[in-house]
C-alpha cells in the first residue's frame, strides 16, 4: 500500500511540474505575440540579418504554410484530440528520469499547441512573426517552434533512446504495464 501512495505522490508531482513548466512556455508564446502585435503590427519589417532573418507580423488565419484558412472548428478539434493523447500518454508514463525527455517533448507539444490556440478562440487568427527570407519560409511563431522542437526530438527519442519494452506502457492492449 506504501509504495502504491508513493507512486501516486510521484505522479501528482509529476503532473503539477509539468503544467507549471507547460504554463511558462505558453506565457512566452503570448508574450513574444503581445510584443510581436506592439512592436510589428503596421510596420516594416525589423531586419536582423539582411537577406537571412527577420521579423515581421503576419495574422494567420489557416494552420502550416497557410493551408485551411478559416477553419477554426478544425484547429479547435485537433487541439483537443492532441490535449487527450498527452493525458492518457501522462497517465501511462511512469514518472521516472528515464521519461523526462518524453515529458519535455509533451509539454512542448501541448504548450504550442494551447499557445496557438488561445489565439484562435480570442482573435480567430494566430499572431506569427520570426520569418527566413533566405528560404522564403512561411512566417512562423514560438509556439510553432515549440512543436516543431519536439516532433524532432520525440523522433529522435523513438529511434535511438527508447525500446520497444519501454514504450509497451502507453499501449491499449490490457495487459500493457502502468
Amino acid at each position: 500500500m506504501g509504495k502504491i501512495i508513493r507512486t501516486m505522490k510521484e505522479k501528482w508531482k509529476g503532473l503539477l511540474l509539468f503544467l507549471v513548466f507547460c504554463g511558462g512556455l505558453i506565457w512566452l508564446d503570448q508574450w513574444t505575440k503581445k510584443l510581436a502585435v506592439e512592436h510589428l503590427k503596421g510596420k516594416d519589417p525589423i531586419v536582423l540579418w539582411k537577406g537571412v532573418f527577420q521579423l515581421q507580423y503576419l495574422e494567420n488565419r489557416g494552420a502550416a504554410f497557410g493551408m485551411l484558412q478559416e477553419r477554426q472548428a478544425f484547429f479547435l478539434l485537433i487541439g483537443i484530440i492532441v490535449f487527450a493523447a498527452v493525458v492518457f500518454a501522462l497517465y501511462r508514463m511512469p514518472f521516472s528520469r528515464r521519461y523526462l525527455p518524453l515529458g519535455f517533448c509533451m509539454a512542448l507539444i501541448v504548450s504550442g499547441a494551447a499557445g496557438n490556440m488561445i489565439d484562435r478562440l480570442r482573435q480567430h487568427f494566430v499572431v506569427d512573426f520570426f520569418y527566413f527570407s533566405l528560404i522564403d519560409f512561411p512566417i512562423f511563431n514560438v509556439a510553432d517552434c515549440y512543436v516543431t522542437v519536439a516532433a524532432v526530438l520525440l523522433v529522435g527519442l523513438l529511434l535511438w533512446f527508447y525500446g520497444d519494452e519501454e514504450l509497451e506502457v502507453f499501449s491499449w492492449k490490457k495487459g500493457a504495464k502502468t
